[in-house]
């Protein structure tokens, strides 16, 4: 694992300037279909999450009209999601606690979405940074893996990179930095073969393995 530490000033300072107003794939309305796009998310694309959620959202976009819906109708808009049995399950159990606890709104806590079923750290963590604006660091699998390959942030599991990016990242980059990284993760610094040649943070990246040596102006 590398040890030497990255400069994140800088590494942040050239993900903003690539990309300025970085932004979610997922499509949403308000921040209730927020919620449920994220909790259908887990281990499937945006892609196909967006393309479910499209025609879904058009009848069922707080949580009154989907327990309207019903389970079963709502199976039928995202049978094409992974686990979408459970998944539907879960949104039918959240929209039935927010209707009962929370007026029908989204709560702007952590801990208040973790009580949610299909809700954990992740998902809470996305919802606050983009529906309300928290500088929260929702940690997936290319956040994980850019925080150890790079050794800006390295840890064991996901709480341990996401405790140690709150502490390294700039204050003035952190409501963005969720999204800068998870793109950068998607379409730059891949699993398999990463596109450091395009990469424009490759000179501050402590990775042994990567595939180029020359320093972008800073």
């Amino acid at each position: 694992m590398p040890k030497a530490k990255v400069d994140a000033e800088a590494f942040f300072r050239r993900l903003a300037e690539a990309n300025p107003n970085p932004r979610g794939e997922l499509e949403y309305i308000n921040p209730y279909t927020l919620l449920v796009a994220v909790v259908l998310s887990a281990q499937a694309t945006d892609v196909s999450v967006n393309k479910a959620t499209e025609p879904l959202f058009e009848v069922a976009d707080t949580p009154r009209k989907m327990l309207a819906l019903g389970e079963a109708r709502l199976k039928d808009y995202i049978r094409t999601i992974g686990l979408y049995n459970t998944k539907a399950k879960n949104i039918i159990r959240l929209s039935e606690i927010l209707l009962r606890d929370h007026g029908g709104q989204v709560p702007q806590e952590r801990e208040a979405l973790q009580t949610l079923p299909g809700v954990g750290r992740k998902t809470a963590n996305v919802v606050l940074n983009i529906a309300f604006g928290q500088p929260t660091m929702a940690v997936d699998t290319h956040i994980f893996r850019i925080g150890n390959r790079t050794g800006l942030a390295p840890g064991k599991d996901p709480l341990a990179v996401e405790l140690k990016l709150l502490e390294v990242i700039p204050e003035k980059y952190m409501l963005h930095a969720h999204h800068w990284l998870i793109l950068h993760g998607r379409y730059i610094c891949v699993a398999r073969r990463p596109l450091c040649e395009k990469c424009v943070i490759a000179d501050l990246c402590k990775w042994p393995g990567k595939t180029v040596l020359m320093a972008p102006d800073t």
